[in-house]
């Protein structure tokens, strides 16, 4: 169930709306919109949904657990936030108890970021980046845990890793597991785009025989700025969601996020209009509207109302701070719409 705020609504009507639906055990995405914002259809891109709390995130991954909803994002080592109704967020801890040693070997801080988090067969899987700002000399590193809490997960090692000499960039892992129970890891930013490799189902590391690096998305023109991939399976196709352009500049940020879809996890993606991936092909889905800047890092979580695109935006209204961004999608056109 959705509530959105309409035409001109003030927020305080949709907070009201929103609690009515939160005392139900109801999930609800609410448009809080002030008198003094333009409504989302004046805008082209609904507002993004209700959430209030501790809420200054980048690179967001989401996961509802039996007690509410886990919040991933970066810095400090994965913070995590916790919900009981996917609108109020207060910051638990990190995910890691301890970063391990061996992302020394990537940055001098011990810092890891850019976390992807599922649940599959009683265990979560958080995926999650070492490297260093524009440096191709990267890894991404895997962890599990039985409760997805804080300070529970166990470092299971390296997945992948890329030097300075290759043209990708192991960076902003995203797990696909597909219906037919292959496992897969869509990775990449700038150099030459977005990859994907298989993954081992039953530890969740690099395919033992299966070492093939598979090329989704790129764009002609250098930098290639393409990066945060996350893919999704609906309706008979591999949906590749992407963000374009530059992140991490407050109200200069110019993100945004863009789709493609193929009938195979690995290629070729094209995009409504037939135009591959691979030659810089996308159809947005949202970009920057009013005061919501540069909105992008994204990930989508799978929840009992339908499919929510979790990402970052800059705030307009607000200091260009970063936080966090929900709205559900629609797919009835076959291709995903935020509302």
């Amino acid at each position: 169930m959705v509530v959105r705020a309409a035409g001109r609504l003030r927020s305080t009507v949709a907070l009201l709306a929103v609690t009515a639906l939160v005392t139900t055990g109801v999930p609800a995405v609410a448009h809080a919109a002030e008198a003094d914002v333009p409504p989302a259809s004046e805008q082209g891109y609904p507002l993004p949904g209700l959430v209030r709390g501790d809420v200054l995130v980048h690179d967001p991954s989401m996961v509802r657990t039996p007690e509410g909803y886990l919040l991933y994002s970066s810095h400090n080592g994965i913070e995590v936030r916790s919900s009981s109704n996917r609108i109020d967020f207060d910051r638990v801890g990190p995910a890691l108890a301890e970063v391990p040693a061996w992302v020394d070997d990537y940055n001098d801080v011990r810092g890891v970021w850019a976390p992807d988090v599922s649940y599959h067969r009683g265990t979560y899987w958080m995926y999650y980046t070492a490297s260093s700002f524009g440096s191709n000399h990267s890894a991404i590193g895997l962890a599990t845990s039985p409760t997805g809490q804080p300070g529970t997960f166990t470092d299971q090692g390296i997945v992948i890793s890329s030097t300075h000499g290759d043209d990708f960039n192991a960076i902003d892992p995203s797990l696909l597991v597909t219906s037919d129970g292959s496992w897969w890891l869509s990775l990449g930013s700038f150099w030459t785009g977005i990859r994907m490799i298989r993954l081992d189902p039953e530890t969740g590391l690099r395919h033992p025989t299966d070492r093939t690096l598979h090329h989704l998305a790129t764009r002609p023109d250098s930098p290639h700025a393409v990066e945060a991939p996350y893919v999704l399976e609906r309706n008979g196709y591999y949906y590749l969601f992407v963000s374009y352009d530059h992140c991490c500049s407050g109200v200069d940020s110019t993100y945004r996020v863009l789709v493609g879809r193929s009938t195979s996890p690995t290629g070729p993606y094209v995009d409504r209009d037939g135009v591959p991936m691979l030659a810089g092909g996308g159809t947005e889905v949202l970009s920057t509207h009013g005061t919501i800047i540069g909105p992008g890092g994204q990930s989508v979580l799978s929840d009992v109302d339908g499919d929510l695109l979790v990402y970052h935006y800059y705030d307009g209204a607000d200091h260009g701070r970063h936080k966090l961004g929900v709205n559900l999608l629609d797919w009835s056109g076959g291709w995903p719409r935020a509302y």
